[in-house]
């Protein structure tokens, strides 16, 4: 049976974690294993759940109770479950639900490298993608476009940030996914790995060229909004790789481009993997 508190004094400390920390509260770095998300939607936090994540607490709108988040009640057992009607919840500057429901959830330890990489033939490394709305619009093109696996440098936008979760549609919870701890590719390499650079560049290979899609293991390499990736970066690369542009535009929104790259490049010797 449920634990559902309604909402009398949004002081209480209870819900800091929606109204008052900052992301960068919530992941903790000083002590990771601390460390808490909120998932937001029904869809976003079943995903969640099905992926093993903890439940810490939830907040919601009274009238989802016995709607939306009746499925999702059932499975969360004596979770605290703050509600309260939706025009009182907006009172509070930050309650901004989508679809009336939020969840505080434990975070999971990241997995290495070559944990996450190993027996995958496609990945895709994100090299200081900070906004966390293309993250999460990355994310859901590499899970929906055959991609086996995600692996963000140091100073990409953290996938669980509520914003980006939520615009992955919760796929950041099926696909594999961890953090690199620099942003250099001998480790990538080391572990069979093409490196394939999308860049705006005129002495690059056509995103169709057959060699691409020969190769046995590829990682794609996306780069921060609006500079793309360092020249140092595309000079260690394998291939380099460029999209073709119409109308005399010059590039795409690096999410876009990841769609476009994902499809084109998606490893064509298997099916792509569906639930």
């Amino acid at each position: 049976m449920n634990n559902t508190i309604e909402i009398t004094d949004f002081l209480a400390p209870e819900l800091d974690v929606y109204a008052r920390l900052s992301e960068v509260q919530l992941l903790n770095r000083e002590f990771p294993e601390k460390g808490l998300f909120i998932a937001e939607s029904p869809k976003v936090i079943e995903r969640a759940l099905d992926a093993g994540y903890e439940p810490v607490s939830c907040l919601m709108e009274k009238r989802h109770i016995e709607g939306e988040g009746k499925q999702i009640l059932a499975r969360i057992g004596d979770v605290p479950v703050f509600c309260a009607e939706f025009d009182v919840l907006t009172q509070l500057t930050g309650f901004k639900l989508t679809r009336g429901m939020l969840c505080a959830m434990k975070r999971k330890p990241l997995p290495c490298v070559k944990e996450v990489c190993e027996n995958k033939r496609r990945i895709v490394i994100l090299d200081k993608v900070m906004n966390p709305t293309n993250v999460g619009a990355i994310i859901r093109s590499a899970a929906a476009l055959g991609m086996d696996a995600v692996i963000l440098t140091p100073g990409c936008s953290d996938p669980l940030y509520r914003r980006a979760a939520r615009v992955s549609m919760g796929t950041v919870f099926q696909i594999e996914w961890t953090f690199s701890d620099d942003e250099s590719l001998d480790e990538i390499k080391a572990l069979g790995f093409k490196t394939v650079a999308m860049a705006l560049k005129d002495n690059s290979l056509s995103i169709s060229d057959p060699r691409l899609a020969a190769e046995n293991k590829l990682a794609i390499i996306m780069g921060t909004e609006g500079d793309g990736l360092s020249d140092s970066t595309i000079s260690d690369c394998d291939f380099t790789v460029k999209i073709p542009m119409y109308h005399g535009v010059d590039s795409l929104n690096v999410a876009a481009a990841s769609a476009v790259a994902f499809y084109q490049l998606a490893d064509k010797h298997n099916e792509i993997k569906k639930q």
